[in-house]
């Protein structure tokens, strides 16, 4: 069954009570889910208040006390990590497999938070006469207006979450009306783990509306959006109108660079998995595949292979790899970026476009889809496909394969595979990303920083920069 959807302000679940409300569909059968009411100015004032009047007393809550209040919400995430799975399969199309662990990934986002949250240090600095003392504190900034996207419901929500409820920060949610029912089971874990009414606040609705009265707000002291580079451009230059503090996780474009002596089939295996995650619907999906010209046409086959033989279908059933697209809108846009490579000369390896009747559903699905000899001006070369298609060129030379990796404003994630020490620490220098993966992927750890450079954006989530947002420094000096 499908949750009851709504607002939670103040320690209060909302439901429509006379509010707009949005229609909830399953990506996969387009059938309808549930009515998911929509904040209205007067919630987004309340919200902000509730989170401002619980500052003053959070902020003060011992960091071991919040610590054991996190791992308390990280016990309930495991222990209802199947129910809150289901649900986000059903609203939002990706395996249950994949939901359930994505589940779980947040949980142990949250107990890292809880544990380093204990060691937000400040230092003495020794003074140059005698009798003075010099103090650097940190100290949390105030209400964090936050913003998470559809395609990682739980886990990008519940990052932010944790990095400021363990600084000492409240937070107001503006969470996807596409995929909504695991942030409102994420509002009942807080809720149900004994968080302070106000320090947590979940709202949704019409999003420019509710952006600009979050970062107009006086109140609210850091912006925090996981999104597209257009939006996040945006809500950076209103943030910066009003000299808010930013984090901003953004698109990008992730190139992967295949040298002549990589090992080939385990690159094309864990890229063909990479590839169609979450329909490639991933800000941190390889999508611009530049391969050596010694084992081009070696791994184009194999990729092609690998990508045919996933399993795509209805994210319940058994086996299924990959599920459907979020909503025919991000369908079209994925088609168009295929019909225009083709168009300009790309040469169709696999996929190409709807499936649906093959596997008895009626939904969003686009095949796992890989064009080969793509042009450099093709738009799926300059543009995030978000979508499960690969553009595959080829380079000869370690200058070549870097230009053509550089050569986009996009700076998040990238992949390389070589055998090389000497190419791989070059390459690992030379890439303009914010996160290198070399022969492997290893990005979502929580210890470790998530973030991009270029238009991917600025700030990490993850690691111990998980908290610069949400922390000022402040000094004192004392005679």
């Amino acid at each position: 069954m499908y949750p009851e959807l709504s607002l939670y302000i103040a320690g209060r679940f909302i439901d429509a009570q006379g509010r707009r409300t949005h229609a909830v569909h399953d990506p996969a059968t387009l059938q309808p889910l549930g009515l998911l009411p929509w904040a209205e100015a007067e919630d987004v004032e309340a919200a902000v208040q509730a989170a401002h009047a619980a500052f003053a007393g959070w902020r003060r809550v011992s960091p071991l006390e919040r610590s054991d209040l996190l791992r308390r919400v990280a016990a309930l995430a495991r222990e209802r990590a199947p129910e809150i799975g289901h649900a986000m399969t059903l609203d939002n199309g990706k395996p249950l497999a994949d939901a359930v662990a994505e589940v779980l990934n947040a949980a142990e986002h949250v107990e890292w938070h809880a544990e380093e949250g204990r060691r937000v240090y400040g230092r003495v600095v020794p003074a140059r006469q005698p009798g003075v003392r010099q103090l650097v504190v940190r100290e949390p900034v105030g209400v964090c207006a936050a913003f998470s996207p559809w395609n990682f419901p739980f886990g990008q929500a519940m990052k932010k979450a944790a990095a400021a409820i363990a600084a000492g920060c409240p937070i107001v949610l503006k969470g996807p009306e596409e995929s909504p029912s695991a942030l409102v089971a994420m509002a009942r874990l807080f809720h149900d783990a004994g968080l302070p009414a106000g320090v947590f606040n979940l709202l949704w609705g019409v999003p420019a509306e509710i952006s600009r009265q979050l970062i107009e707000s006086p109140l609210v002291r850091v912006v925090s959006f996981t999104g597209s580079v257009p939006v996040g451009r945006q809500l950076a230059a209103l943030a910066g109108q009003h000299m808010k503090r930013m984090t901003m996780e953004l698109g990008g474009h992730a190139p992967v660079l295949v040298f002549d002596d990589a090992d080939v089939d385990a690159a094309v295996a864990l890229l063909a998995r990479l590839k169609t995650r979450n329909a490639g619907q991933v800000c941190v999906s390889p999508t611009r595949f530049h391969v050596q010209s010694g084992v081009h046409d070696r791994f184009a086959a194999a990729f092609a292979d690998a990508l045919g033989a996933v399993k795509v279908g209805h994210g319940l059933e058994d086996g299924v790899q990959m599920g459907p697209l979020i909503h025919e809108r991000r369908y079209q846009a994925v088609r168009a970026l295929v019909d225009d490579a083709r168009a300009r000369g790309a040469e169709l390896l696999t996929g190409g476009g709807r499936i649906g009747g093959d596997i008895g559903a009626e939904g969003h699905f686009h095949a796992p889809t890989l064009l080969a000899n793509v042009p450099a001006d093709a738009r799926v070369m300059h543009e995030e496909p978000f979508g499960p298609v690969a553009a595959l060129s080829r380079f000869d030379t370690v200058d070549e394969a870097l230009q053509q990796a550089n050569a986009l404003p996009f700076g998040l994630a990238s992949y390389v595979f070589t055998r090389s020490l000497q190419t791989a620490t070059r390459v690992g220098d030379g890439l303009e990303a914010g996160m290198v993966n070399i022969n492997h992927s290893g990005m979502a750890h929580p210890e470790l920083p998530f973030g991009g450079v270029k238009d991917s954006g600025f700030g990490s989530e993850g690691g111990t920069e998980s908290f610069d947002s949400f922390l000022s420094t402040k000094l004192i000096t004392q005679i």
